[in-house]
């Protein structure tokens, strides 16, 4: 039996191992936790309108937290909705293909 070497940081950014052992505490995290919590607990009491309003402030604060993930999804955006209307476009085509057919079918069994 040996001892077991822990794990070391390989890549920290700058000023990283800094502001691990600061332990300061993410206001903007725990506010956003607390408006989905305040949010949720209104919906859930039958409060529709300002669960909603809450959790919408939420998602407006999760947003400027994370500018850069937004970022992101703003630029792939366009690929995923070009990609839904094609499949789409391709459902449509399929049920206009059997719809032709199942009038094809019915016009042969009216004889």
């Amino acid at each position: 039996m040996g001892v077991t070497q822990f794990p070391q940081p390989v890549d920290l950014p700058q000023g990283g191992l800094v502001k691990a052992l600061k332990h300061e505490p993410d206001w903007l995290g725990l506010a956003v936790g607390g408006a989905f919590l305040a949010g949720s607990l209104l919906l859930l009491s039958g409060k529709k309108k300002a669960g909603l309003v809450v959790t919408a402030g939420a998602m407006a604060l999760t947003f400027v937290d994370q500018q850069e993930t937004v970022r992101e999804w703003w630029g792939t955006l366009p690929k995923y909705l070009d990609d839904a209307q094609h499949l789409l476009n391709q459902a449509q085509s399929t049920i206009d293909d059997l719809a032709s057919k199942r009038d094809k079918l019915r016009s042969m069994f009216n004889r």
